[in-house]
């Protein structure tokens, strides 16, 4: 293991250092986990590099080094997998949930999802796009914030938020004693209510976000008095598709990727594929805010 040893070793294994590669990282593209969770692993020592407990800043030689996850040995993922799915309402976006709530993986045919986990966050009452994935790397470059990957969301208020209001949701509000960063906020034109004028009890808007705290769009125009009654997410990136039936999800091509930021090593089919879940999704069941 890189980083191990001392003494007179310490040259040579600062060569392996620069020869090899971080732990997490590796065990992301492997599809353990992403590279912030894998780094949990690591910290909770469950992760060992040919026998001795891994630590933060360890480097391994791919293929080299036997590393291990609670006591598994970690092999190379030579395909990965990326899907885009509509969720609805009333899904937690977990693998797996304590509550027994039914989860974004129970949407996806048992078949494929092995190593399968969502890229980042949709709370348990909103809807929309979601990906999935077996790529840590990848999730890594979608949900991070420093990789510039911007979320687009459909929001339906409570009552008409003013121009101050407004402004001050764009140019950022405290949340938990953080300071949100600016976001891009306009009026969804084409919404009309009953009789075709605009209703006065809620109106709609389109936000996007550059960072994605847990609620954050809940939370934003809670402060300024108007709650949140649908939330949807409309693109990821570049990416859209108001296509996929609610509840239904598709591959994605290669081409799809790469604009996300992920290498074309992956195994996206060129012809999207569309699988339609059976039966019609629950929508608004009782359960928490994930």
């Amino acid at each position: 293991m890189s980083g191990a040893g001392s003494g007179s070793g310490a040259g040579r294994e600062s060569g392996a250092q620069k020869r090899g590669e971080r732990l997490q990282k590796v065990l992301a593209r492997a599809g353990i986990a992403s590279r912030r969770a894998a780094e949990e692993l690591i910290r909770e020592g469950r992760v060992t590099v040919n026998g001795r407990r891994a630590e933060l800043g360890d480097r391994v030689l791919p293929g080299g080094d036997a590393v291990k996850v609670d006591g598994r040995l970690v092999r190379p993922r030579a395909r990965h997998r990326y899907l885009l799915l509509n969720k609805p309402a009333g899904y937690v976006t977990t693998v797996s949930d304590p509550q027994g709530r039914d989860t974004v993986l129970d949407l996806v045919a048992p078949s494929l999802r092995r190593a399968l986990f969502p890229v980042g966050r949709l709370d348990y009452h909103s809807e929309g796009l979601l990906l999935l994935t077996t790529d840590g790397e990848f999730a890594q470059a979608v949900s991070h914030p420093r990789h510039g990957c911007r979320k687009t969301y459909e929001v339906k208020v409570k009552g008409e938020p003013s121009e101050d209001a407004l402004e001050r949701l764009r140019q950022g509000v405290s949340l938990g004693g953080r300071r949100t960063a600016p976001v891009r906020i306009r009026r969804r034109t084409g919404v009309v209510g009953r009789h075709g004028r605009r209703s006065s009890a809620n109106s709609w808007w389109v936000v996007e976000l550059g960072e994605g705290r847990t609620r954050q769009i809940r939370e934003m125009f809670r402060t300024v008095g108007h709650p949140v009654q649908r939330l949807r997410r409309v693109s990821i990136g570049p990416l859209r598709d108001s296509t996929i039936p609610l509840g239904s999800y598709r591959e994605l091509t290669e081409k799809e990727v790469a604009s996300l930021g992920a290498p074309a090593t992956a195994a996206p089919r060129d012809q999207r594929s569309r699988r339609r879940v059976r039966g019609r999704p629950q929508r608004g069941r009782a359960g928490g805010s994930r």
